[in-house]
């Protein structure tokens, strides 16, 4: 029996590892699932079996599970693709028998309303009608999505959002992988679902005077309507379809449904989740580097 990570050498599926051999899981009872060797050359040398698979190759996952394995299964990146790749991976594993498997969903699971949210929902049904034991993560947003940014901001002394007074309760990267490598490797926590938030939640006014006082710069919080926003990012060379999906996560921002603050996350990983203040300081210093 192994601990698998799938995605493993993506930016949560490393965090993850990295989290499990903390805990003092032995190198040699985890499994990192990825798409190319050679990535993962770095975890192979310290003991990590790889295995080879891709969620758009069926027939490779076959080799990605063994029975009694636990599981987690990091969604695909690949918006508006992501259904029949879960569904590859949900099939592998119940073909397998794994023990458990634990999906990275999205906060608010079947109630959120926000077009990203839907590939995640009908997942989460596909994992539940395979029978298998499963822990829904239910990730809200990590800081990193919008410190990835900083240059630009920094660039251009603003951030532009449509989502108004909308707050966001987002929490670190590390953290979530904290919270992953606490459900593989405790007990207790089969069929839940955890809705995952930071333990303070933030508007957009507030991460550009954040970002101002820490970097010694001016910048603003430009609020746009979903049409103007639409365009500047088309504009910046993001595809159409993708656009539309950021602009309608700002929608569902100012509705207040990515503010929860419910302390699943920092109760799961046993400590306070990282500020975004923190957070943002880390980027800003190593952009300073």
């Amino acid at each position: 029996m192994s601990i698998v990570v799938t995605g493993a050498t993506g930016q949560l599926g490393r965090l993850v590892i990295a989290d499990l051999l903390e805990r003092g899981v032995a190198p040699g009872g985890i499994a990192a699932v990825v798409r190319d060797a050679d990535k993962a050359a770095d975890l192979a040398a310290g003991g990590v079996e790889v295995r080879v698979a891709d969620y758009d190759t069926p027939a490779s996952l076959k080799g990605a599970f063994a029975a009694g394995d636990r599981v987690l299964m990091v969604s695909a990146n690949e918006v508006g693709r992501r259904i029949p790749q879960h569904i590859a991976v949900v099939d592998a594993a119940a073909e397998a028998g794994v023990a458990l498997l634990v999906y990275t969903g999205v906060l608010g699971g079947p109630a959120a309303d926000f077009v990203l949210a839907d590939e995640h929902k009908a997942t989460e049904e596909h994992i539940l009608a395979s029978g298998l034991p499963y822990v829904f993560l239910r990730n809200g947003w990590y800081t990193e999505v919008y410190t990835a940014n900083l240059p630009a901001v920094l660039e251009h002394g603003v951030v532009i959002g449509n989502a108004g007074e909308g707050r966001v309760a987002s929490a670190a990267r590390a953290d979530y992988a904290a919270a992953a490598a606490a459900v593989l490797t405790g007990e207790g926590h089969e069929n839940r679902a955890y809705d995952l938030s930071g333990d303070t939640a933030w508007s957009f006014p507030d991460y550009a005077a954040t970002v101002a006082e820490l970097s010694g710069r001016e910048v603003v919080y430009r609020d746009v309507t979903a049409a103007e926003r639409q365009e500047i990012l088309t504009g910046v060379g993001v595809p159409a379809d993708f656009a539309a999906v950021l602009v309608d996560v700002d929608r569902a921002i100012e509705r207040g449904l990515l503010a929860g603050t419910g302390g699943e996350l920092s109760r799961l990983i046993g400590r306070p989740t990282t500020p975004l203040r923190e957070t943002v300081a880390v980027e800003l210093r190593a952009l300073d580097a």
